[in-house]
């Protein structure tokens, strides 16, 4: 089967030649058929089959049928997860739709408004957007849907485990009932196929391809590691191997994706990060770098495992291992595009067992461990699914969150802290890839840990390797914000010098801190052994403590009786107190 078969526009075949396609792959010859017809379909298929072509062929080839409206409003809407799918899909819609002069616009979350609001006041066909950039704009009357004809969810499993199905079937209520839809997600099941039945009449079902045959054009490898320094050596050594294009390291915090390609970086290393925390048009400068060769070594998190669509990418290294299954698919989808071979790389540990099983049955293939000479781990691997530690134990390095470092087990709980939770019905609203804890400082947090949850590798220094620099230890923090442990006493200087007036307690008496008493205090109460600290209204005593301090006083509309204290009825005739404290 040729693209000349398949009833397309001429100015859209003179585009593909143009492109360099000849034949058709699986997903475009049973799609686009279907939806020249005019009928809805749901396909699944994965990223890197020429899915975007499936759905954007055929939607260029009805913009090549003039419309009797003359609204301004788009004919195509495309619904995506990500920004970087955003650009991808609009690229396509230009480059395929350059004969027949399809006005494509593209509007995101980060994005300044001002200039969307512009691109959307002018005549357009194909609108790609995400969700809520998109409702956003919706509300304020800044869009026309009045003659939309089509409307794509590209990647829908994406927009579901993110939490967009809300805002997509929000906007499909707001568009015109009369008009196909197409969906395309890399798996049918579960509520996929519950919302593919709420906003599709009738669909053609289409499926390409089983889980056990995807990616054969990809080489999976497994290396275990021990500890974060055995890691970082194993990936300067794999870096630097014969045959690394260009290479893209998943990590799984933004924060472990700065650190590592600025150690990487200073290793020499032509690298640059890639997060959800950097501003758009950063991110968009580090992928046209990455495109032009600039960058040969991209770190980043599960922001890019979707929308980047690179052909000289020959290594994607899997640092740590993802929160999902499915991710683990898209990861290794950013290598061996277009027809190429590539590898996968992953690292794991002994308590990565569970993630690498869920990996396997998800994909249908079994990872074998690889070993590389001179870096074999020196620990044993178990072949065991159960955590490692000891159950019960509320301070257990068993628990793993999966991708990261070592967790802590609850207490009584045997399955292993959140290593062994259920990735089942989460989205990624509640697993985004930020840090957790961003009010502590930088300087007191370390990278990552190793299994035992030891810091590890200190920052990149002058003169040494970047597997050499792992070596080192950091030194470690202990508490928030790398507070001492050491208890604080109290002292003239904490309270005696201070400044101010009488501050009121909670029980509305007045406390006058000593320095600045406003009334005078009486020789005889002080440096009185056996005093108590601390007593309460109700007479009890916390402790007794010899006090050689100076005293403070307190007053208090009430008589109260204190242990060892005197007490007398001060001039205003309220009962006054005096106590000293440590």
């Amino acid at each position: 089967m040729t693209f000349a078969s398949l009833n397309l526009h001429p100015s859209i075949l003179r585009a593909i030649e143009d492109s360099g396609y000849t034949i058709p792959t699986p997903i475009q010859a049973q799609a686009i058929p279907e939806v020249l017809a005019g009928n809805d379909i749901m396909a699944s298929a994965q990223t890197g089959t020429g899915k975007t072509a499936a759905f954007m062929l055929p939607a260029l080839n009805l913009l090549a049928t003039p419309h009797t409206s003359n609204s301004r409003g788009p004919r195509i809407l495309v619904l995506v997860p990500t920004r970087e799918l955003a650009a991808q899909v609009n690229d396509s819609a230009r480059n395929y739709g350059k004969h027949i002069r399809a006005r494509t616009v593209s509007i995101v979350g980060g994005m300044p408004y001002p200039l969307q609001n512009k691109l959307l006041s002018q005549p357009l066909d194909i609108l790609v957007a995400t969700p809520g950039r998109f409702i956003d704009h919706l509300e304020r009357g800044r869009i026309d849907v009045s003659r939309l004809q089509m409307l794509i969810l590209d990647e829908a499993d994406r927009m579901l485990d993110m939490g967009f199905m809300p805002d997509v079937e929000r906007i499909c209520n707001a568009l015109p009932v009369e008009r196909q839809t197409l969906l395309f997600s890399a798996t049918l099941d579960g509520n996929i196929g519950r919302i593919a039945r709420d906003i599709l009449r009738n669909p053609k079902t289409i499926q390409v391809a089983q889980q056990k045959e995807k990616h054969a054009n990809i080489e999976q490898r497994l290396h275990y590691v021990d500890d974060m320094t055995h890691k970082n050596k194993l990936l300067e050594h794999l870096l630097i191997a014969p045959g690394v294009n260009q290479a893209i390291i998943f990590t799984s915090t933004k924060r472990h994706a700065d650190i590592l390609a600025e150690d990487l970086y200073a290793a020499g290393h032509k690298t640059a990060a890639l997060h959800g925390d950097m501003t758009q048009g950063a991110r968009n400068r580090t992928l046209t770098k990455l495109r032009h060769g600039d960058v040969k070594v991209l770190v980043a998190t599960d922001v890019a495992a979707r929308g980047i669509d690179i052909n000289g990418i020959t290594h994607v290294i899997n640092y740590d291992l993802p929160k999902f299954a499915e991710d683990y698919v898209h990861r290794i989808g950013r290598t061996g595009r277009a027809g190429a071979s590539g590898i996968a790389i992953s690292f794991a540990s002994n308590m990565d067992r569970h993630i690498l099983r869920k990996i396997e049955q998800y994909t249908g293939n079994k990872l074998e461990a690889a070993v590389v000479e001179g870096f074999e781990p020196k620990r044993a691997i178990s072949t065991s699914d159960a955590p490692s530690g000891r159950r019960g134990n509320s301070n257990s390095r068993a628990g793993h969150k999966p991708g990261g470092s070592g967790g802590y087990a609850p207490r009584g709980n045997d399955r292993g802290g959140y290593g062994a939770r259920s990735d089942s019905g989460r989205s990624d609203a509640s697993r985004s890839d930020s840090n957790r804890g961003e009010g502590r400082s930088n300087e007191s947090r370390s990278f990552g840990r190793d299994g035992s949850g030891r810091a590890d590798s200190p920052r990149p220094t002058e003169g040494r390797t970047f597997g050499d620099r792992a070596a080192a230890v950091r030194p470690a923090n202990s508490g928030f914000n790398a507070r001492d442990n050491a208890p604080r006493e109290n002292s003239r200087e904490n309270f005696g010098n201070r400044e101010g007036s009488n501050r009121g307690e909670a029980n509305g008496n007045t406390r006058s801190y000593a320095g600045r008493d406003s009334a005078p205090r009486s020789a005889d109460t002080r440096n009185q052994p056996g005093r108590s600290f601390g007593t309460n209204n109700g007479g009890r005593s916390e402790g007794s403590r010899t006090d050689s301090r100076p005293a403070r006083s307190e007053t208090s509309g009430n008589s109260a009786r204190y242990a060892n204290r005197d007490v007398s009825p001060a001039s205003d005739g309220a009962t006054k107190r005096t106590r000293s404290f440590v």
